[in-house]
């Protein structure tokens, strides 16, 4: 498999240009994500922004997507952080209540369209190789807002998911932090909603991270490596579903494949971890120093 050539036409660049933006925005937040064990939190953002989608297409056609979504999103975030912020409302109650309400809303709002199949699956699943220069500039204007933003809030950001209490004792407004994260979290959906559409994004907040953590407990190492994951992901999984569509006739549908190659990556992680944690046993019983913890180290403190 030629992991070069297919790039050569420009519409599979633009496709690449934008997975590769998405792989190292997607790994950088899903890191955070994971931190914050907010795995369900993100799966009931990615079926909430689907109502903005339709609507957005609705109203404004393919230009009105990345609208639709934005709202979409920024309610969404706003909500989860009110509602799972009070202790009369359970909190998987109030995901719940929202993923089945706003999703559904947004089937009802797709099915009354006459290509409704069609125009779910690109919904759903996005459509990358169609991805726009327009389209570009705005996943790379959303990667710098959430990066900077990142690198502005990394001390609070990690002090409120390690350690909640010395975050509100140090004077951090946590919940003012819990909807930093979820509007980060949305935007990076909104982001990536047309390219692997609103189910497929889950994958690439998720996965490279959980990789990451399954090859390291040192939080300098887990980002760039979930970012190197999620870049990696996207690359082979462009190049897969080209080759075998092109040259063995079989069509793969590029978000799907590129899915499936993270999984794969993540199953490679996984035994990688597994041989990490059998040679730090053996340095442990041997009473060698530099046994990893159980734990991901950081370097804040409170």
């Amino acid at each position: 498999m030629n992991l070069f050539a297919p790039f050569a036409t420009p519409f599979m660049a633009r496709a690449l240009i934008e997975l590769v933006i998405l792989g190292a925005l997607a790994g950088t937040v899903g890191v955070l994500v994971l931190l914050r064990r907010l795995a369900f939190v993100t799966d009931t953002m990615t079926h909430t922004v689907f109502p903005g989608v339709v609507i957005g297409y609705l109203a404004a056609g393919e230009g009105g997507i990345f609208w639709g979504a934005l709202a979409a999103g920024v309610v969404t975030a706003v909500l989860l952080t009110l509602l799972t912020g009070r202790r009369a409302v359970n909190e998987d109650s109030a995901l719940a209540m929202l993923l089945t309400s706003l999703f559904a809303l947004g089937v009802v709002l797709v099915s009354r369209q006459s290509g409704y199949t069609t125009d779910l699956t690109a919904f759903l699943f996005g459509r990358v190789l169609t991805v726009t220069e327009e389209q570009l500039a705005q996943t790379a204007l959303i990667s710098v807002v959430v990066i900077a933003t990142l690198a502005l809030l990394r001390r609070p950001l990690l002090l409120r998911a390690f350690d909640p209490e010395t975050a509100e004792a140090a004077g951090y407004r946590t919940r003012s932090l819990d909807l930093v994260t979820n509007l980060l979290v949305a935007v990076v959906i909104v982001a990536a909603v047309r390219a692997v559409g609103t189910i497929l994004v889950i994958a690439l907040l998720i996965v490279p991270a959980a990789a990451a953590r399954a090859l390291s407990d040192r939080l300098a190492l887990i980002v760039p490596l979930a970012v190197v994951i999620g870049v990696l992901g996207g690359w082979l999984g462009l190049a897969a579903s080209y080759e075998a569509s092109v040259h063995h006739g079989v069509r793969l549908a590029a978000g799907g494949t590129v899915v499936l190659v993270l999984t794969g990556l993540y199953l490679l992680a996984g035994l990688g971890g597994v041989a990490r944690r059998r040679i730090g046993r053996r340095r442990a019983a041997a009473g060698s120093p530099g046994t990893a913890s159980s734990g991901i180290s950081t370097g804040v403190t409170g």
